[in-house]
């Protein structure tokens, strides 16, 4: 039982009214936040995804790389020259994907026949053998898969598209070690298998999922077990909220934590991609807590479209945006309402604003015309990646 001090007894506080009452519980959370009072640690439970460690002796890529090797693969697909090095660069570029996107093992995806073993209908992939399983598919890659076994130049292929040497294979990943700087060590199917188990681990898959996805034969947790069609609902889920979060914004920086600065209620962060571009977010002291956010941690910067502000580079307007990223406007979509614009920096990243079609004639925008696109610290959402 708490004593109250004199002068206030359960019947006089029984006696106030309503207003008089509220009036003296705000003065008296004010004077608890002026002696600190409240300053008491909140504990949160441990997310166990973001917590595990992976063993040294496990080669993976971060999700950074992860981009940058992805962006090299199809800049080397589109840097083709005729139609039968089209082809060829088309079929690795597939065979990438899904090695990326599946973590089936590369003597798995050679013996793939494209008539029998993908039912893009339904968004999968059969792996037959003594692991045998199928697999959902991202959105993206069926579009990819269906687009290319279409095309009059898959037609002589045919049942046997990802028919391919595994030494050619394996020489084409050590060659993007030039463009992407990931050590020649990481740029295999084997990391890039290890790297989507770990991926889905720190999405909060169920080991055993992982285990099933993978084509583990015994699993690795005894007490745990899920039927074919609840592991298949599990796996496709999570390639849909992985779509989803992918898409949901136009601006996705994926980068390294660079800086730190903090006060007592905010915290700055930096981050820099893997192509240089710096990027800065001020959050709030507990978002940082709850992210745990540390120097050197990968994570994802958001910023949605109609909070970028466009200007022209030519412009002497001065401003608070801690982001400033120039380059040229390479595509420019505008209806009665809206313009979508779209802006090439200069290290190749693409930031798209979203402004009102008045906006866009005022500021008379073409292709090709040099353009800053300014972000407040403020708008940069920042996720774990």
């Amino acid at each position: 039982m708490h004593t109250l001090p004199p002068g206030l007894s359960p019947s006089a506080l029984r006696k106030l009214d309503s207003k008089t009452l509220l009036q003296l519980t705000a003065y008296a959370q004010q004077e608890i936040a002026r002696r600190g009072l409240n300053n008491r640690p909140t504990y949160k439970a441990p997310k166990a995804a973001r917590l595990f460690q992976v063993p040294e002796s496990i080669k993976y890529l971060t999700p950074a790389q992860l981009h940058t090797l992805q962006q090299s693969f199809h800049t080397w697909l589109l840097a083709a020259k005729d139609g039968r090095s089209k082809q060829s660069r088309t079929r690795i570029w597939l065979l990438f994907l899904l090695l990326r996107y599946t973590g089936m093992r590369l003597g798995e995806v050679i013996e793939l026949d494209d008539r029998t073993d993908f039912d893009l209908d339904q968004g999968l992939v059969h792996i037959a053998g003594d692991a045998s399983r199928q697999i959902p598919l991202p959105t993206a890659l069926v579009d990819s898969l269906r687009l290319f076994f279409d095309t009059p130049m898959s037609l002589e292929l045919r049942g046997q598209v990802f028919h391919l040497d595994q030494g050619y294979v394996r020489r084409i990943f050590s060659q993007q070690e030039q463009d992407t700087g990931i050590p020649r060590e990481l740029l295999n199917p084997r990391v890039l298998r290890h790297s989507r188990a770990v991926e889905l681990l720190r999405a909060g898959v169920p080991v055993v999922i992982v285990d099933a996805m993978l084509g583990y034969q015994g699993s690795s947790c005894p007490y745990i077990s899920f039927s074919h069609a609840d592991t298949l609902r599990i796996m496709t889920h999570y390639v849909y909220e992985e779509k989803k979060m992918k898409t949901s914004a136009r601006n996705m920086f994926i980068g390294q934590v660079s800086t730190i600065r903090a006060s007592g209620i905010l915290s700055e962060v930096e981050i820099t991609t893997a192509t240089g571009l710096k990027v800065v977010s001020v959050i709030t002291k507990e978002s940082f807590t709850n992210l745990g956010l540390a120097m050197g941690m990968t994570v994802m910067a958001t910023i949605k479209a109609p909070w970028v502000v466009l200007v022209k580079k030519e412009s002497t307007l001065k401003t608070s945006a801690r982001n400033l990223f120039c380059g040229q406007i390479s595509a420019l979509n505008s209806d009665q309402i809206m313009a979508e614009v779209v802006v090439d920096l200069d290290d190749g990243t693409k930031i798209t604003s979203l402004i009102t079609d008045e906006s866009a004639t005022k500021l008379a925008l073409n292709i090709g015309d040099e353009i800053c696109a300014m972000v407040k610290a403020f708008s940069v959402i920042l996720t774990i990646a």
